[in-house]
């Protein structure tokens, strides 16, 4: 991978912290959702409940697609990334305890005092996310600029 685009991604990785992400239904019908992403490098970390249809999704298919980007209100000015990627379920403690401070890092201090305590890794399914393609769309390159990267 070409060192300026990896420093495009990474830069864009560091400037948001939600990602639309898309797993497979049972029925084969795509599902999106908003989490909340950290990130180590290229690799991401999202959680979700125990029990919620996308870590039943990802039991069964690791898939996902996923979009990382935010509004503007100069069209040639959109930025953002979409990838292909494979999403595994942590098992390891310290992983995860890793992850959960990937994502508060993501949050300006101070927050505000949450109205419960931070999950412990045990209480959500934590997931790692590591690209196969990464897509990154700049119109500030031209209109539907996007360079693709395999991984």
């Amino acid at each position: 991978m070409d060192d300026a685009i990896k420093q495009k991604i990474l830069a864009l990785l560091d400037e948001h912290r939600i990602l639309t992400l898309a797993t497979l239904r049972p029925d084969g019908w795509p599902q999106a959702t908003t989490v909340g992403y950290g990130n180590d490098g290229l690799t991401l970390y999202f959680l979700c409940g125990l029990e919620s249809q996308k870590a039943a999704n990802l039991a069964r298919d690791d898939r996902v697609s996923l979009t990382i980007d935010h509004d503007t209100p100069n069209v040639m000015e959109i930025t953002g990334l979409s990838m292909a990627a494979h999403a595994q379920r942590i098992d390891d403690r310290a992983e995860a305890e890793k992850a959960l401070g990937l994502l508060m890092q993501k949050y300006p201090e101070p927050q505000e005092p949450l109205p419960f305590p931070k999950p412990a890794p045990e209480e959500v399914a934590i997931f790692r996310v590591t690209p196969v393609v990464i897509s990154v769309l700049d119109y500030t390159k031209g209109f539907t600029h996007a360079d693709l990267v395999m991984c």
